[in-house]
């Protein structure tokens, strides 16, 4: 396996995640994700699951905030 991953969400790159002793790290210039980058995480898919909720929230408030 592959030591470093790329991270997708929305269909586009917003970090990547690293094999540290214990799991895996993610990084990202995204200002949204920076919240997933305190953990080490023990299995890559945790981290592609955790994306996908922070990017489901962010559309979740864009389209609530374009109904008002």
């Amino acid at each position: 396996m592959s030591a470093n991953i790329v991270v997708h969400a929305e269909k586009r790159v917003v970090g990547i995640a690293v094999r540290v002793p214990g799991g895996f790290r993610f990084f990202t210039s995204d200002p949204h994700f920076k919240g997933l980058e305190t953990h080490v995480f023990p299995k890559a898919k945790l981290i592609d699951r955790l994306v996908a909720d922070v990017a489901r929230e962010r559309r979740r408030e864009r389209a609530a905030r374009s109904l008002h």
